[in-house]
């Protein structure tokens, strides 16, 4: 049941109980690199450590998933997080004229 109270002014204000309410864990998203005939590996290390900041051990083990098995996970990320990384990826792809395919998926 709610306390009431009454302040200095007369105005009266009553505490609620205090509810748990749990927040749920936004859903999270992978970040696909896709292998073409085109781009060069030493570009997808590039990507790889400039926007998903990657040592360069990690980025070559990446690159190399992603030329031996057509597609690699780059990062797991919030969805505008991962949204904007996608994004930066086709920028710099094109800037640098390469078709570099990068997309995201629910995790």
């Amino acid at each position: 049941m709610p306390r009431q109270f009454e302040d200095d002014t007369g105005v009266i204000t009553r505490t609620l109980p205090k509810t748990k309410k749990k927040l749920a864990k936004p859903p999270m998203w992978k970040v696909l690199l896709h292998n073409d005939d085109y781009t060069t590996r030493e570009f997808v290390v590039f990507i790889l450590q400039g926007v998903f900041h990657r040592t360069e051990s990690e980025a070559v083990a990446i690159m190399l998933h992603v030329h031996n098995n057509g597609v690699g996970v780059a990062g797991v990320y919030t969805r505008d997080v991962a949204e904007t990384k996608v994004e930066k990826v086709k920028a710099l792809a094109k800037e640098h004229q390469y078709p570099l395919l990068c997309t995201m998926e629910p995790e």
